[in-house]
């Protein structure tokens, strides 16, 4: 494929032709006999100059004139489609609303959406074109298949991330390091939640979020075990039968769309409730550094796999989980027809609007007594969702344009929050605020959208499903506050109802992270270590194994009695072994070996 020579590579090389040029000329006038090595020195040096400018230009958030040259150069006459293989996406088609328009407006691009479901990535890996921008779940088999396939592109190719990139390779010099390092040496990508601060840990994500005023009206009652909260959740049933539209309640709704080698919500209670991480095929405990299989009797997933089948038993489950999807869990949680989530941003988020709040109505977090959630330490290397570009792709500069903006302040923001001073802006001092737009947003995804946008702020959500920054990482715009909107000077308010109110008198604390962070948690640091390549035949083991258990695992969710659950537990372990799940962790362990290092090298680090 011949892509045109961009504007600052010609740039380049007419300088170099420049002082080759001179060279000759000064030799010429001189009488000296220049050697060629000594002329490619000359010419090397004039290359590394450019590079080295084209690096200081991206420390400003400004955009020089030469940047805004480069950039009119790149962005298409006509409106392109760029297709993005986006293996974290809950949505397939265009980028339409508030994002989709302003893509439009900076880039002349729209974002076809291409989720990663059954087929998808081997189909498009058969074709040889995985698309413009890829997005990966992770950074092991599939992504490194990938890259030594040679379906990725060089971002040191032609110098694309100098050029196109300064942001990024001025601000996120570690996470490209951990991608040089785990793709051979060259850089591809970088992956998601990039900090600033090794040292900082970020807001609680398994937060317990329960209706308080449901758990209020019942007299706080006691919760310290998980029995003890499908106690709690059942006498809120009684209370509360019906939601906001009429229709049955339950104590949890749940969704399959993001079930990967366990199911989602089995692993991720007891990531809540335990601190394990998710690892594989099990949990690896980040304080102990111990893995625990999935199939470990008594272990941590089984514990919490009889936990959801216990609350399916008493009639509080909801008996769609399993085929509603995430819209119809959503959906749930907005109109108060679950009534617990361990995450915040599947739960509170979802249910406190501020007609919630009139009526008295919120969820707060209220996690067992027992529970010691995770906490994950903020990970200067990035995580292991990787942003990269396709090889095949007709526009590597534009590609990389749009992942440098998106890396920016600004386009963090935009990203998490819409469009600035529509949505949110800086104020004298400097520091973050909503505008009632965006406040309204950020409480209701349904409210609709102004100033030129169309639809509702939900209908323009950023639909790729993934971070640059991390939330918690400092946004170097914002006079010392980071990206997550809790944290700022201008949110940290009064109660805004009576029973926010009633929540912080109950807990002493103002915030949820703040209580969160006020109770035992388990700190898992952020390292460079990725997952260890699996051979061919352990893939294929691994595909069945990971098959085995998730569908073994819904079935023992939707156990009729404690009789049924055991036996489908017992032969889900049985048929796992046949497929090869010993083979699976003995692999899991020795991942486990190279983790435990990582983060002991990372405690040397650490005063």
């Amino acid at each position: 494929m011949i892509r045109r020579m961009n504007m600052k590579k010609m740039n380049k090389i007419l300088s170099v032709m420049m002082a080759a040029a001179m060279t000759v000329s000064m030799a010429a006038c001189g009488g000296s006999n220049q050697t060629s090595a000594s002329k490619n020195n000359s010419n090397n040096a004039a290359g590394d100059a450019a590079d080295e400018d084209a690096t200081e230009s991206g420390v400003s958030e400004g955009t020089s004139e030469d940047e805004a040259e480069d950039l009119a150069d790149i962005i298409p006459e006509e409106t392109v489609t760029l297709d993005v293989f986006d293996q974290l996406a809950n949505y397939s088609g265009e980028q339409i609303g508030w994002f989709g328009q302003i893509m439009l407006d900076k880039f002349n691009v729209k974002l076809n959406i291409i989720p990663d479901s059954d087929g998808v990535y081997e189909t498009r890996m058969e074709s040889g074109n995985l698309g413009d921008l890829v997005l990966w779940g992770n950074d092991s088999d599939e992504y490194q298949q990938a890259v030594s396939k040679g379906m990725l592109f060089d971002w040191n190719e032609d110098d694309i991330l100098s050029d196109y990139g300064p942001y990024i390779k001025q601000n996120m010099p570690y996470a490209l390091e951990k991608n040089a390092n785990l793709s051979g040496g060259t850089v591809y990508g970088f992956g998601f939640d990039v900090a600033r601060d090794a040292t900082a840990r970020q807001d609680f994500m398994y937060t317990w979020d329960l209706r308080w005023d449901l758990y209020k009206e019942l007299g706080y009652p006691e919760i310290k075990t998980l029995d003890d909260m499908v106690d709690v959740l059942g006498q809120m049933k009684e209370i509360c039968p019906t939601d906001d539209n009429g229709k049955t309640t339950y104590g949890v709704s749940l969704f399959n769309d993001w079930d990967g080698n366990l199911v989602m919500f089995v692993k991720s209670t007891a990531t809540a409730y335990y601190g394990y991480d998710e690892f594989g095929f099990g949990l690896y405990d980040p304080e102990e550094q111990v893995f625990h299989p999935a199939l470990e009797e008594n272990g941590p997933y089984l514990t919490c796999l009889k936990f959801y089948n216990n609350l399916y038993q008493k009639g509080l489950l909801d008996p769609d989980s399993q085929t509603q999807g995430y819209d119809g869990m959503q959906e749930d949680y907005q109109n108060g027809g679950a009534f617990l989530n361990v995450f915040n941003f599947l739960g509170s988020t979802f249910y406190n609007s501020d007609s919630h709040a009139q009526e008295g109505k919120a969820m707060y977090p209220c996690p067992p007594e027992d529970a010691a959630p995770i906490c994950y330490g903020q990970n200067i290397y990035g995580g292991n969702r990787i942003w990269s570009i396709g090889a095949k792709t007709e526009y590597p500069e534009l590609c990389m344009a749009i992942l440098n903006w998106l890396s920016t302040p600004e386009g963090r923001m935009t990203a998490e929050y819409g469009p600035k001073d529509v949505c949110w802006y800086y104020d004298e001092n400097g520091k973050t605020q909503f505008t009632d737009l965006g406040r309204a947003a950020k409480t209701d995804i349904s409210t609709q959208m102004s100033d030129g946008y169309s639809g509702t702020f939900d209908d323009g959500s950023f639909k790729m499903n993934n971070t640059t920054w991390a939330i918690d990482s400092l946004n170097p715009d914002s006079n010392g506050e980071t990206f997550n909107y809790r944290k700022w000077e201008s949110f940290a308010t009064d109660a805004n109802s009576d029973i926010e109110q009633d929540w912080r008198d109950k807990t002493g604390f103002a915030t949820a992270d703040e209580y969160m962070g006020s109770r035992p948690y388990k700190l898992s640091l952020g390292t460079t270590y990725s997952e260890s390549t699996k051979s061919d035949e352990l893939t294929v083991l691994w595909t069945q194994v990971a098959e085995c258990i998730k569908t073994n695992s819904w079935k023992a969710i939707y156990a009729k009695t404690d009789a049924e659950y055991d036996q489908i537990v017992a032969d889900m372990i049985s048929q796992a072994k046949d497929y090869g799940y010993d083979e699976c962790i003995a692999f899991q362990e020795n991942e486990a070996s190279l983790r435990k290092a990582a983060e002991n090298e990372v405690k040397g680090t650490i005063k």
